[in-house]
């Protein structure tokens, strides 16, 4: 079974410094419809403003993940990490006990687009990390790279829960094929693109809720960046 959610269904708003959509709930957007799925909570999709972002605020048991699309993304937090997240980068940060952190767009003159992704913890009072890996351009080719997961194999940040995220570039008519076991399921999002999902199109900013499918095929019906989580 495929549920499609589609981009302009999401939550969305503009506050001029911060373009933003929400795929689940989150903030001022609420949809008891879509308060996630399984263990995944959020997937913001963020587009900031040359030189602005968010200010110090805490986080508290949750695993967050982001990735940046373009330009960069400049980070600090309460552990004494202070970095530049790179398109192509991923970050997770796993706030468990608490943290505090700010995220401004690193650049004076181009905006910063990057997807903020949540994922309850399968335990609560964690001690705070953070990692950050880069994936570079081939490696995500025309294949499903891992790029998080829980025992942070094949050099994916480590995230404390049951999920494997995955992310692949697709050139138009290339495929990818990614098989569920019996007692899994699956969130695909589009970041970039149009892809085919098991016979379904996907346009960039849809989703698709995917659970008793043995396997999934997802075909470029033109270039995309397609991220596909395997849950749980």
């Amino acid at each position: 079974m495929i549920a499609v959610r589609k981009t302009e269904d999401r939550g969305h708003f503009d506050y001029g410094w911060l373009e933003t959509y929400h795929t689940f709930s989150f903030g001022a957007y609420r949809d008891p419809d879509h308060m996630g799925f399984r263990s995944l909570r959020v997937i913001n999709e963020d587009r900031v403003q040359p030189g602005q972002g968010f200010s110090t605020h805490p986080h508290k048991e949750m695993e967050i993940v982001s990735y940046v699309l373009d330009g960069a993304l400049e980070h600090r937090d309460s552990l004494g990490n202070g970095s530049v997240i790179h398109a192509g980068e991923v970050q997770k940060m796993s706030a468990g006990t608490g943290v505090t952190h700010s995220e401004y767009n690193h650049s004076q003159t181009e905006i910063v687009h990057f997807l903020q992704i949540w994922i309850l913890p399968e335990r609560k009072g964690l001690e705070p990390s953070y990692e950050q890996r880069s994936f570079a351009e081939h490696e995500r080719r025309d294949t499903l790279r891992l790029i998080a997961s829980r025992d942070g194999g094949d050099g994916s940040v480590t995230i404390h829960q049951d999920v494997s995220i995955y992310l692949t570039v697709l050139d138009p008519g290339q495929q990818v094929v990614h098989r569920l076991s019996a007692d899994r399921h699956a969130w695909v999002h589009v970041a970039r693109g149009r892809v085919g999902l098991n016979g379904h199109g996907l346009a960039a900013g849809d989703g698709a809720a995917v659970s008793d499918e043995e396997s999934l095929t997802i075909v470029g019906e033109e270039a995309a960046e397609v991220l596909l989580f395997d849950l749980a």
